[in-house]
């Protein structure tokens, strides 16, 4: 029997009038059928603009209204209500493909039904033009804790989750106003796989009224989320995929610097710091090389440099 489950298109939206309408018109023009579409508004504040948009497509959408309680809030409801038994989340501002939920469907057709897919995705702008696509570099599901820390491989909108991954893993942090969905695939990445189809699944829109670019906290949150991440990783699983602690604190301190996240950098390096003398020969001068060939420094550097100075004395 061909595999045919039912999928709950979760949009949540906040004064989204601008575009709710052409992603609402993306939900129903999927190849894929056995969907229903369920849009969240998030308490918004536009004289009614966005509710009318929701609410002219009469009982083709479930629609919920709450008090703003940001995305998170709203996704959250949105799995509480849905009936689906997978999740695919369509930001109120991006457009998918036709064949989003078809392509994902017939992948997992001769596959495990408890993995969580992903893909890449188109870039538009404002008025829908085309940008450039994102082609995401090839990651080893074992090694997606990794990919988090460094780079930004999972795009939300382009996920397929199935319903009961939520409750293993719970819900989106609604603590969280920009980064809830990266502490989200964090905790998945735990305990379930990810696959990557390669393919553009979404279009992503670009324009500035986006919450990373609005709401103050965001770079905030960003730090504190890797933190986060670090603190979450288990040694063993570095020692799978790095030489060394002290080597692989120092890798990822050198990516946040490069990206501008400050407290994460220094925390990842007094990490560093503080295996530096577990490590051998080989592992100590390439963390050396590191430290110096990128220029990282910190306070806690000189307590180190004290220790060499006072050892070689000896």
């Amino acid at each position: 029997m061909k595999f045919n489950p039912k999928v709950s298109i979760i949009i949540p939206v906040y004064n989204g009038a601008n575009y709710l309408k052409e992603a609402i018109d993306s939900a129903f023009t999927q190849t894929y059928k056995n969907i229903e579409v369920i849009v969240v508004n998030d308490g918004s504040k536009d004289d009614g603009k966005t509710e009318e948009i929701a609410k002219s497509y009469g009982d083709k959408i479930r629609y919920i209204y709450q008090e703003n309680g940001g995305v998170a809030s709203a996704l959250n409801r949105g799995i509480q209500e849905m009936t689906g038994e997978y999740f695919s989340w369509l930001s109120h501002d991006d457009v998918y493909y036709p064949d989003k939920i078809e392509v994902q469907i017939d992948y997992l057709q001769n596959e495990k039904k408890d993995i969580i897919l992903y893909g890449d995705y188109d870039c538009i702008d404002a008025e829908s033009k085309f940008l450039h696509t994102y082609k995401i570099n090839p990651v080893d599901p074992l090694k997606l804790h990794f990919a988090l820390l460094t780079s930004y491989p999972v795009n939300g909108c382009t996920t397929l989750i199935p319903k009961s991954c939520f409750n293993t893993a719970g819900l989106f942090n609604e603590k969280l106003k920009t980064t809830q969905d990266y502490e989200m695939w964090f905790k998945l990445a735990g305990q379930y796989e990810f696959r990557h189809i390669v393919k553009p699944l979404v279009k992503a829109r670009l324009h500035p009224e986006q919450g990373c670019w609005t709401i103050p906290i965001h770079l905030t949150e960003r730090n504190d989320l890797y933190i986060w991440y670090l603190q979450k990783i288990f040694e063993q699983e570095i020692l799978k995929v790095e030489q060394s602690l002290s080597l692989f604190y120092i890798k990822i301190a050198i990516s946040f610097k490069q990206r501008g996240f400050k407290e994460a950098t220094n925390y990842a390096l007094n990490l560093c710091f503080k295996n530096l003398y577990n490590n051998n020969a080989f592992s100590f001068l390439k963390t050396w090389v590191l430290i110096i060939y990128y220029k990282i420094w910190h306070e806690n550097l000189k307590p180190f440099l004290r220790k060499i100075k006072y050892s070689l004395k000896l």
